[in-house]
């Protein structure tokens, strides 16, 4: 093999020896150009004779229920065709998933819930119709504001992904009190929202009893389910395309409101149905992430070496359904502390229902965790690199299961040395320029392995090419691209003589885009599929009909495995606060991540670089009100959520360490999609507290909260 100089940060790029690219190489993505020139069809892109158009009518009420709707003036509008209501929409069964219980009756669980729907020929028509629709409602006493003490929090049993809601070793509590060293701090995190650049948006048709739907949607085998139970017709008469889908962070995870909707107008008016979402009403009825309240108490030896760790996380979920957000479960990964518990408290509110995003619970846990073990640090006088790595499990903690592989050591070494962490001053305040000042930051990071059954087909064909065909989702991730290599690589052809198709519920069925799992997963059934067709092929050459195979890995994908599986990072930060305005601005960020086998070295930097985006906006700009006399967020759009934009990100750089971890999947891989967002936030507060000596315990750190706290040191712990 040549192997020659990286095109990006990462493992070398190399070729076989005929020229094909090999696993890990920085193939480009397959889509790229259809994106970039603009004929990559999205959900509401798709013209049909006789498209209309639909607009919702949101609740303009924190919760009460609908006496009246009076529909006269906007069917009166020219070009409108129907406004559906509770009153006359079509009766559908009982969803599992009560978010899709749209138009079934006349309550109002939150504000922004969808109370009528109007249809129009065109989209102005439907916007005007709905502007003309009246509602009456009786109002009832709403409560919107999430307390740690708040009466009506219970302990679930368990938190999302079938966590427990709480686990407990040892004494906790008495190794706390009579710890050397300890910390009992408190942070919060403030809801966020997912905002994704494609709003949720689904076209409908229905055609002498059959459903065909093109809808953004992170997994349309399980929309094609859940159309089918909701309106009791066989599955195999629902065709669901997801052929380009413009991101989700989570909220497209399982199926929305608008493809609901949309498949109803199309039943009700005879005709296609476009349904896009506008941007102010995605806060409201397709997730967000809900706010937690953190309770971190460590206790350690003078050494540094933890006998205590207590985390406790309030948070809330809607009346609809219960979303509990695993943000304590981290922890339950992290350090060595023989006496520890993790616990959770939810509380029901009259709120929009919460839902995944981007490392749903990793992301505000190992902020508040890794923030606490950087004070702790301070308590110690004790380098934070070196805290962590004194803290170090021999087994994962909560379970006691042996690592598949854990190289958080060598992340957080690496990391260092890129970084030149060595020349760095300890003292809080220590480096200025002018009126600002610098400082420096540390954080680990984790995220599980996750795999889920799939199945995909392989054909070679008598040209010499070959077809994988599978109902994957690209989210803009590169799915494609990477699917091509792995079969590419089974087969040992170049990359350029496989096609994939994806997308679309007429291939063979696949698990969702979502948990990272979405390369694992499928890239497992592809490999099976092609080292199958590969035997096949040794035989004889192929016939003229070309040659298929499939695969399925139920009961492989899913088995119990007795290793823990996750994926390590550590991440770096430098910023500058300014002292006279408290902006903060990053200088740097640096990841290193120890995630398996990294499958191709352009994509997999493409989704470090947009985690770590992400965290920074998670520690800077980005942060959601829940107002408590209107019932809302009062930040529902991209001009009031402020995401950040390329001025924000001058210097980020994402590396990895080659893992060889070989109880995972056929690829070695493990998911990259979440870990990036995951450690950025801390090491960016961690930062910033090292700039100024001021701890910030809630995000955004806005200048209005870092400014305050200048000249003040840390601010109150709030216990």
């Amino acid at each position: 093999m040549d192997a020659t100089a990286p095109s990006t940060p990462g493992v070398p790029v190399e070729r076989r020896e005929n020229g094909e690219s090999a696993l890990g190489a920085p193939v480009e993505r397959r889509e790229g150009r259809q994106k970039v020139t603009g004929t990559a069809r999205y959900a509401a892109e798709q013209p049909r004779p006789g498209r209309a158009h639909a607009w919702p009518v949101p609740a303009s009420v924190a919760r009460g229920r609908v006496t009246g709707i009076d529909t006269a003036a906007a069917l009166a509008l020219p070009g409108v065709l129907a406004v559906l209501s509770h009153e006359n929409a079509p009766r559908l069964s009982e969803p599992d998933d009560a978010m899709l219980a749209v138009l079934r009756d006349s309550r109002v669980p939150h504000r922004g819930w969808f109370v009528a729907l109007v249809v129009g020929e065109t989209l102005e028509a439907a916007r005007a119709g709905a502007a003309a629709v009246r509602v009456d409602y009786a109002v009832e006493d709403h409560d919107v504001t999430l307390t740690r003490d708040h009466p009506a929090a219970y302990a679930p049993e368990e938190a999302n992904g079938g966590y427990p809601g709480t686990r407990e070793h040892g004494d906790p509590e008495g190794a706390f009190a009579s710890a050397p060293v300890r910390v009992d701090v408190g942070y919060s995190v403030p809801p966020l929202h997912n905002h994704p650049m494609e709003p949720h948006a689904t076209t409908a048709e229905w055609q002498d009893g059959r459903l065909t739907v093109h809808t953004s949607t992170q997994g349309a085998t399980t929309v094609r389910a859940v159309l089918a139970g909701l309106f009791g017709v066989p599955e195999d008469h629902v065709t669901v395309h997801a052929e380009h889908v413009g991101g989700g962070f989570g909220s497209k995870g399982t199926p929305r409101p608008d493809v609901v909707l949309a498949a109803m107008a199309a039943r009700h008016t005879g005709r296609p149905v476009t349904l896009a979402l506008p941007r102010r009403f995605l806060p409201a009825v397709v997730g967000h992430r809900a706010p937690t309240l953190h309770r971190l108490r460590l206790g350690a030896r003078p050494d540094g070496r933890l006998v205590s760790l207590i985390h406790e996380v309030t948070t809330h979920t809607s009346r609809v359904k219960e979303f509990v957000e695993q943000a304590a479960v981290p922890t339950r990964v992290m350090y060595a502390a023989p006496d520890s518990r993790t616990a959770h408290r939810v509380t029901p509110l009259d709120v929009p229902t919460p839902s995944w995003m981007r490392a749903p619970g990793e992301a505000p846990g190992m902020y508040a965790l890794e923030s606490a073990m950087d004070e702790l640090a301070g308590e110690l006088g004790m380098d934070p690199v070196e805290l962590r790595i004194v803290n170090e499990p021999d087994t994962e903690p909560d379970s006691g299961k042996p690592f598949s592989s854990r190289h958080l050591v060598e992340c957080l070494r690496e990391g260092a040395r890129r970084f030149g962490w060595d020349r760095r001053d300890p003292r809080p305040g220590s480096r200025a320029e002018g009126p600002l000042l610098v400082g420096s930051g540390v954080a680990a990071a984790m995220y599980p392995v996750m795999a889920q059954p799939s199945t995909a087909a392989v054909r070679a064909l008598s040209d010499g090419n070959f077809l994988v065909r599978i109902n994957a989702t690209d989210i803009g991730t590169g799915a494609r691209t990477v699917l091509a290599q792995i079969a590419a690589d089974r087969l040992a052809v170049p990359v350029d003589r496989v096609r994939i198709e994806v997308g679309s519920t007429d291939l063979p069925a696949a698990s969702l885009a979502g948990g990272s799992s979405g390369t694992a997963s499928w890239g497992w059934a592809v490999h099976e599929a092609c080292a199958r067709l590969a035997e096949r092929l040794a035989g004889g050459p192929v016939p003229a009909e070309g040659l298929e195979v499939r695969a399925d890995t139920a009961g492989q994908a899913d088995a119990d495995s007795p290793y823990a599986r996750h994926a390590f990072g550590a991440h770096f930060a430098e910023v500058a606060v300014d002292t006279v305005t408290g902006e903060t601005r990053v200088r740097r960020l640096l990841g290193v991540y120890a995630a398996g086998r990294i499958l191709n070295s352009r994509t997999a930097r493409s989704q470090f670089v947009g985690g770590m985006t992400m965290g920074l906006g998670m520690a800077l700009t980005e942060g959601s009100t829940m107002d408590a006399a209107f019932g809302d967020f009062t930040e529902s759009d991209l001009a009031s959520y402020h995401v950040p934009a390329h001025a924000d990100v001058p210097d980020i750089e994402a590396h990895w360490i080659d893992e060889d971890d070989p109880h995972l999947n056929p690829m070695g891989s493990k998911g990259i999609g979440e870990i990036g967002i995951v450690g950025t936030a801390a090491a960016i507060g961690n930062a910033v507290f090292h700039a100024t000596g001021t701890r910030v315990r809630e995000l955004p750190l806005t200048p209005d909260r870092v400014l305050g706290g200048i000249g003040r040191g840390a601010a109150p712990r709030g216990f």
